[in-house]
């Protein structure tokens, strides 16, 4: 069955609303008895200690955005984080900043116009970022901690689409996506549903003057692509989810691959963020 990520769109404001609560209160499980020092791999340099500050810090600021309904890119970033002295007490730090992002969330109009730094210039667009920052590090939280870090397989496809609708406006923070160029090469990316037939698909293309994301087109009953992949991965939604956010190597068993290794690798070197 096809979910509304796969059609291309977003899925119900009300899910990323309540999956937000879920991961956040998960992350807090996987550190709160925890050595705050513990490092974790997948974020080089960072520590649990340095991962609770960003997820915490991150989910406030952008609860200040939604409430001001900021129109235009923000001037500062500064914002009351009210961080214990204390490391150890990190992890109820973040936990105690959940009810407010949930009483803000409930309280948004998720079609509210706002700025916003990726394509969807709403409100709705800080809930979906807000869920897969959230949603992301508490793996790398669970995996540094030596625990199961399951995905739901919607919600990893929506994350999927999320990062390939976004990424061009990345640049903002990421500046190696804006040195992503080519000559009409095409990267392809898919899901793979648990019985392993095919699910839903993104085609980048690199232009000279930089990327974007092809139209979705090639489906049940409709004419089949006008341009080849140059370039495929296929995966588990979940891993492929992981791939694109630099945690996993599309080398690894779960991913089929075809195409050149070259244009991947200057796919993942420039895409990092």
């Amino acid at each position: 069955m096809a979910t509304t990520s796969e059609a291309g769109h977003p899925l119900p404001y009300d899910t990323y609303r309540e999956a937000v609560e879920r991961e956040t209160l998960r992350f807090v499980e996987a550190v709160r008895d925890a050595d705050p020092a513990t490092a974790v791999p997948s974020c080089p340099g960072w520590t649990l200690a340095d991962l609770s500050v960003h997820v915490g810090a991150l989910q406030r600021w952008f609860c200040t955005l939604l409430t001001r309904r900021v129109q235009e890119p923000p001037r500062s970033r500064d914002v009351e984080l009210g961080l214990p002295d204390d490391v150890r007490e990190y992890a109820d730090w973040v936990a105690a900043g959940a009810p407010a992002v949930a009483a803000v969330l409930r309280d948004t109009d998720p079609g509210a116009a706002m700025w916003a730094w990726g394509e969807d210039q709403h409100a709705r667009f800080w809930a979906r970022r807000m869920l897969f920052e959230t949603l992301v590090h508490r793996v790398d939280a669970e995996r540094a901690v030596g625990r199961d870090a399951g995905l739901d397989p919607v919600l990893a496809a929506d994350g999927v689409d999320e990062f390939l609708v976004n990424l061009p406006s990345a640049g903002l923070f990421a500046p190696g996506v804006t040195k992503l160029r080519g000559d009409g090469e095409i990267v392809a990316f898919r899901c793979t549903e648990p019985d392993g037939t095919a699910g839903a698909r993104w085609r980048v293309r690199l232009d000279p003057d930089g990327f974007r994301l092809l139209p979705r087109t090639g489906g049940p009953g409709e004419a089949a692509e006008p341009e080849p992949d140059t370039a495929a991965v296929r995966g588990p939604a979940a891993d492929l989810l992981l791939l694109l956010y630099g945690r996993r190597s599309y080398q690894e068993a779960p991913f089929e691959v075809s195409g050149p290794a070259e244009l991947l690798d200057r796919w993942f070197a420039h895409t990092a963020f």
